[in-house]
């Protein structure tokens, strides 16, 4: 079982979506609204803490709990819907998962 998290452009929400849908026994994700920066970020001058505060750019966060063997084909699905060639696409990692268990199931 893995975690696969993505940052993305909010706008390319609904082709990854899309996209997800394709893949065979889907297993569902979670979407929320986060902003951040790049590492281009120069420091400038005399700035001051206003304009540190509040030079993030609005990205989607998808989170999605997988089983092995359909990492590699999510992750693919995600970065061809998210690629415009720009700086800002955003980034997908992969971590591993020690384990799960859907809260409608019953615990032992």
């Amino acid at each position: 079982m893995k975690e696969i998290k993505a940052i993305v452009q909010p706008f390319k929400l609904p082709k990854i979506r899309s996209a997800l849908r394709n893949v065979k026994d889907f297993p569902g994700m979670s979407v929320c609204k986060v902003e951040g920066c790049g590492p281009a970020v120069t420091e400038s001058v005399g700035s001051n803490i206003k304009a540190d505060l509040t030079d993030f750019t609005p990205k989607v966060r998808i989170e999605i709990a997988a089983p092995d063997e359909l990492v590699e084909e999510i992750v693919r699905a995600i970065a061809e819907a998210a690629y415009t060639g720009q700086v800002g696409d955003g980034l997908v990692w992969v971590t591993p998962v020690e384990y799960m268990i859907r809260i409608r199931e019953k615990v032992a």
